[in-house]
């Protein structure tokens, strides 16, 4: 039994170096909508996180919603459309899409974390990010893609952010946006947490993701590469070994790096404590990406 209680001393201490470093040090974190429909799963996440709140870190969490959103449109009887893995979004799909995100999946967030000793606070996408369209032309018929509601963000207002920072409460923040007009926009929730980072000039900009991190075979884990320099990462991109569901992690980690943001991860939500583990251990347990050289 004191050999148990010593050795979860000596685990405390090997933390010690990386939260004294990090402490006062504001995290992006992002989880997307799969991981919320675990619900052991993403209080684990949750209860990380406010550990990190309780030991001087500064996190900033960015979440999905994506299977609850789905849920509620086939509720309504919407199917699902989904172009280059973005959800085509039209009048009505966006007026589920802010009533689950601000109504439904951001307050149980708050709660949650609440529930674990945390200060929390809501806030809404639209309030904080400006949009414009994303629309793209199709490689191979010219075609212009639109995707109705779906919007790119152009800039951010950190102002209520910052405020619950200095009030020490976790902002919580739902991926959506606004035009100048004041119309409400769906955005992928992997930029809309770069384009925080990036504004913030936070420390470090970790993806919650359902996979080990960035492997050389997405079928084999074996081959996850444990730390990645920008232009390793983009040299991946050009051969098509980042692909997929990767893309918008790695475009929002490319934006951030170029604009400051000294580190990102990408690490599996599935593995107890991946959060804790890859910021707060030697080792790591997910891909680290640096924006400068190994040396």
């Amino acid at each position: 039994m004191i050999q148990h209680a010593i050795e979860k001393a000596s685990v405390l201490i090997e933390a010690m170096p990386f939260i004294q470093s990090f402490r006062g040090d504001t995290m992006v974190v992002k989880f997307g909508g799969s991981i919320l429909n675990d619900r052991a799963q993403y209080s684990d996440i949750l209860r990380d996180i406010a550990f990190m709140e309780i030991i001087g870190l500064r996190p900033v969490v960015v979440h999905g919603g994506g299977k609850a959103i789905t849920r509620e449109m086939e509720k309504a009887g919407i199917p699902a459309n989904f172009v280059k893995g973005l959800r085509v979004t039209d009048g009505e799909t966006i007026s589920i899409v802010e009533r689950t995100l601000n109504g439904e999946v951001n307050p149980e967030v708050c709660q949650t974390l609440e529930a674990f000793q945390a200060h929390a606070v809501g806030i809404k996408g639209q309030d904080i990010f400006q949009v414009v369209p994303h629309t793209e032309t199709d490689p191979d018929t010219g075609e212009l893609l639109d995707w109705g509601y779906v919007g790119n963000v152009v800039s951010v207002d950190i102002e209520p952010v910052l405020a619950a920072l200095q009030e020490n409460k976790i902002p919580v923040v739902t991926p959506l946006g606004s035009d100048l007009e004041g119309l409400i926009y769906n955005i992928n929730a992997d930029e809309a947490a770069g384009a925080m980072a990036r504004e913030l000039k936070a420390r470090k900009l970790v993806f919650l993701s359902d996979v080990p991190g960035i492997c050389r075979d997405p079928e084999d884990p074996s081959t996850l590469i444990s730390t990645l320099t920008l232009s390793e990462m983009e040299g991946l991109i050009a051969d098509g070994t980042i692909a997929g569901g990767m893309l918008p992690k790695v475009s929002g980690a490319v934006k951030a790096l170029k604009a400051g943001i000294r580190k990102t991860h990408i690490i599996d939500s599935s593995l107890p404590h991946s959060l804790l583990l890859e910021l707060f251990t030697a080792e790591g347990v997910g891909t680290e990406i640096l924006s400068g050289d190994l040396s």
